[in-house]
């Protein structure tokens, strides 16, 4: 096992398949020692485990499992990082986090929400895990998906 792999391991995760591209795009692109991911849904299993609007009420996706599903994305976005690289071990530092949250009106919790990308990227990473970051509202995601995340990422050539 790699150093990543193992840490995954004592977390007791596994980095899922990579999500088959929704669109004319490809999951992740390695340029100049940076990786760059596409925007990652939450599946599990090729299934989005929730859909809709993030926010508190009947009827809205909670900000607890959106956090839960932000978390999911990130671990498919590695998953993609990791199927142009080889390994995770030639991740030198996440560089920066973009989150998407497809809101309620009145939700204004977003950087709570991606704080699951986030926070699961510190406890794989370390120190390196440390990013620069957007937790942005909006009106729709994808596939009615209630978060998206991509990531940026610096490699080792």
């Amino acid at each position: 096992m790699t150093g990543v792999e193992t840490r995954l391991a004592e977390l007791g995760l596994t980095l899922p398949p990579v999500a088959a591209p929704a669109g004319s795009y490809v999951p992740a692109v390695y340029s100049r020692g940076t990786v760059y991911t596409s925007g990652q849904l939450p599946f599990v299993d090729g299934v989005l485990p929730a859909t809709g609007k993030v926010g508190d009420g009947d009827g809205l996706v909670s900000p607890a499992l959106a956090q839960d599903l932000a978390r999911q994305s990130a671990l498919n976005a590695l998953a993609a990082a990791s199927s142009v690289l080889g390994t995770l071990d030639r991740v030198v530092r996440v560089v920066k986090v973009v989150g998407f949250v497809a809101s309620d009106p009145s939700f204004s919790g977003q950087p709570r929400v991606i704080n699951g990308a986030s926070d699961v990227l510190a406890q794989i990473f370390g120190d390196k895990g440390a990013h620069a970051r957007s937790a942005v509202g909006v009106a729709a995601l994808p596939l009615d998906s209630p978060v998206e995340v991509e990531l940026v990422l610096e490699v080792e050539d």
